[in-house]
């Protein structure tokens, strides 16, 4: 039995943020009810370009949407709406992830969903909060990068702002989703009642930042985390290495051992971890010959068995065929109806007794509307063809 047997989840999302938290609660045994706008659905089915040329299913929708139901409706529609309310009414939980105020403009903000179902778990995702002088401004992960400081935060002092190309600040504020979530269903073991559960993309990429953020509250200091130790970076005869000098009383030492060179920190300028710091940049320039020489593995090894921390620096095509990948089994290969099947990646988390399981590929546009809409009963339109599963094209999502 999967750990969230018996819960059932109403997931109004798009893109990655509430998707993610959607399919985690999906992989570990809820059932995940994806409603869905007519006549395209969430955005991730169509913003890969490759993929629509080929008339293939998005790779991007596929890797966070496994385990789902789709379930397409006009929910300004009366027929809509009337569905959706049932779900609601026999829903563990509602994740939204629309702009602030788009769910209360429809009438289903938390007061009105909870008259409906006071044990509900309502959920919501947004961009920078729901109040606030950023609130109404449009979300996404990169603009989040770009308000929260993370654009400006780099190894190199003085280097100007760079995106990660990684939408980390959705991820996480998807992760801490699913923990809300979570914390929600166990008190509501005790309380019999459900609560709102929020959470952002800027909360999130501030959090990330908790220890540096610190630093500048109490001691009006910003921390360099590469800067703070004799680091480097090293091009080797087959690719690039990153060599840190941390928790290391004389790291130069260690490192001159592991090229097998004269110990430089016997240099007056160099003998001190203080002074082997401040001239970090002279360090490197002295010891990027030797590394040079050297394979990436070679000299990973090397350091490693001298005390250094030190790693290559993988692209993600390296590190596709990492032997440490396939052993951790982060890769999982989904059905597609139709199609072929596809690779992505699959939750980090590994449970002994409980693991998550696959039960079903990303589902196809309103493929379970109809069965969803025979559970629920009484609702359903007199005229089958204009149901909420056959709705009017001119509707579309709320803005997030």
């Amino acid at each position: 039995m999967s750990i969230l047997d018996g819960i059932l989840v109403v997931e109004m999302c798009e893109v990655w943020q509430g998707p993610l938290a959607g399919q985690t609660l999906a992989d570990y045994g809820a059932r995940v009810i994806k409603v869905e706008r007519p006549p395209s659905g969430d955005l991730m089915r169509s913003n890969d370009f490759i993929a629509s040329r080929q008339g293939r299913t998005s790779c991007y929708f596929a890797a966070t949407n496994s385990n789902k139901e789709s379930i397409c409706l006009d929910i300004k529609s009366e027929d809509g709406r009337a569905a959706l309310n049932a779900l609601i009414r026999s829903a563990d939980v509602l994740i939204s992830n629309y702009r602030p105020g788009a769910m209360d403009r429809l009438g289903y903000s938390y007061d009105a969903v909870s008259t409906l179902n006071p044990r509900l778990i309502y959920a919501v995702a947004s961009g920078y909060g729901e109040t606030g002088p950023l609130a109404r401004m449009a979300g996404q992960d990169l603009l989040a990068q770009a308000v929260s400081g993370i654009a400006t935060k780099h190894t190199a002092s003085g280097a100007g702002p760079v995106l990660l190309n990684t939408p980390v600040a959705d991820f996480a504020s998807g992760m801490i989703m699913v923990q809300g979530i979570l914390l929600a269903l166990l008190e509501r073991q005790k309380s019999g009642l459900g609560q709102k559960v929020s959470i952002s993309l800027f909360d999130s990429a501030v959090a990330m930042q908790a220890l540096e953020i610190a630093s500048i509250l109490n001691h009006d200091s910003e921390t360099n985390w590469f800067e703070s130790g004799p680091n480097f970076l090293a091009q080797t005869s087959d690719g690039w290495l990153v060599v840190l000098g941390f928790y290391r009383e004389n790291p130069l030492q260690l490192m001159c051992r592991a090229l097998e060179l004269d110990d430089l920190s016997a240099r007056p300028e160099f003998g001190t971890l203080e002074q082997q710091i401040a001239r970090r940049e002279e360090i490197a320039d002295l010891l990027r010959p030797a590394v040079l020489k050297l394979s990436s593995s070679e000299a990973t090894a090397r350091f490693q068995a001298a005390g250094i921390l030190a790693a290559p620096i993988a692209t993600l095509r390296d590190l596709l065929n990492s032997p440490q990948l396939a052993n951790n089994q982060l890769l999982r290969s989904v059905p597609i109806e139709g199609e072929p099947d596809m690779t992505v990646v699959c939750h980090p988390l590994r449970l002994s007794r409980t693991p998550q399981q696959l039960r079903m590929g990303p589902p196809k546009l309103g493929q379970h509307t109809q069965q969803i809409l025979a559970g629920l009963g009484s609702y359903v339109s007199a005229n089958p063809e204009r149901g909420p599963g056959r709705t009017s094209s001119k509707t579309s999502s709320p803005p997030r």
